[in-house]
């Protein structure tokens, strides 16, 4: 991948989607940017005016985590799950189910990092209960927010 490329998506399944994507930062700061409640508050919240209120994060093979997002106006999206496995700084694989159960059904989601001269390679895979589930997500617009997200990391990994 390119430094200054954005975020692809492959089916390569399916029922999965994989995000690749390649942030100027070392494997273990995007690590924590991934893990730690205080940075993904910066960056995990979506379009504009969204915030992350709630976000609780117990990193450990069967630990649990929390996200709920608020936008005035609009109700608030909660999700949460649990750590299948934790291999610091290159492996994460967790459960996850939104609480509007948009996805048709929990998700298991696979993030890897790999050091790529000095930055990371991110691959983000999704597995989905089925098919519909997979092109459901999907027709939610959610790369266009995950890329929003993924800019402000950007950011944040910078500072």
């Amino acid at each position: 991948m390119r430094p200054d490329a954005t975020m692809t998506v492959d089916q390569p399944t399916e029922t999965s989607l994989v995000f690749t994507r390649r942030f100027k930062a070392p494997p273990p700061l995007v690590f924590e940017a991934f893990t730690t409640p205080a940075l993904l508050r910066r960056w995990m919240i979506g379009p504009d005016g969204w915030a992350m209120t709630v976000c609780e994060v117990d990193l450990r093979a069967g630990g649990r985590f929390r996200y709920v997002w608020a936008k005035p106006g609009v109700p608030d999206m909660g999700m949460g799950g649990t750590f299948v496995e934790v291999d610091r700084p290159r492996r994460i694989v967790h459960r996850e189910l939104f609480d509007a159960d948009w996805t048709g059904g929990e998700t298991t989601v696979t993030t890897a990092l790999t050091a790529d001269g000095d930055g990371t390679v991110m691959t983000l895979t999704v597995q989905y209960g089925s098919r519909e589930a997979r092109d459901g997500a999907l027709a939610t617009g959610m790369t266009s927010g995950m890329e929003l997200g993924y800019a402000r990391l950007d950011e944040v990994l910078a500072a």
